[in-house]
């Protein structure tokens, strides 16, 4: 858990929702750009879905009612994963996350999804968005993909040189909307 997704928390809770971040690296924490790329590259996808947001979406269900899923980055493409393969989610909205076709096909995703991408994103980048947004809708999905004129991280404000504070404030005020109408 970093400062950034603490704050996002905090920030979903001031508006109502009640708001988990289950700690995906048990403990693991860094600051460290090369420590974080190694972390999530290492981190294990299957059990992350299927045992820690799961877990996640099962006590929030028990406890709250319906579930959103909502990630940044790596936790993008966990959300993506989650709407396929965690049948107690509700509603999905991505920031900025593609997980690897073979598993997790955004044609399966058979619930709300809003995705945020960045133009100027080298790792999901707009042709990328493109495909995600051709499979969901050859699916007969129709996902609401909002694409901003930034880099990849813009939400991240403590990433100076690539956060974008309009950005930012429009993908948060279009999440708050979305989770307000699909999961209330």
């Amino acid at each position: 858990m970093n400062p950034q997704i603490c704050g996002f928390v905090d920030r979903l809770t001031a508006a109502g929702f009640t708001a988990l971040a289950p700690d995906l690296y048990h403990g693991r924490v860094t600051q460290d750009p090369d420590e974080a790329s190694h972390l999530m590259g290492g981190l294990d996808f299957p059990g992350a879905t299927h045992q820690d947001i799961r877990g996640a979406a099962l006590y929030l269900q028990k406890n709250a009612g319906k579930v959103g899923v909502m990630g940044f980055c790596m936790g993008g493409a966990l959300t993506i994963a989650a709407a396929v393969h965690v049948p107690e989610v509700a509603a999905a909205c991505c920031l900025y996350g593609i997980p690897p076709q073979d598993f997790a096909d955004p044609a399966m995703i058979r619930i709300p999804f809003q995705g945020h991408f960045a133009n100027l994103d080298d790792w999901c980048t707009p042709q990328a968005v493109d495909q995600l947004a051709v499979a969901m809708r050859s699916a007969g999905h129709q996902p609401e993909i909002y694409r901003y004129d930034a880099a990849h991280a813009f939400c991240n404000e403590t990433r100076p040189e690539v956060y974008d504070a309009g950005c930012a404030k429009q993908a948060f005020d279009r999440t708050l909307e979305f989770f307000n109408r699909t999961l209330r």
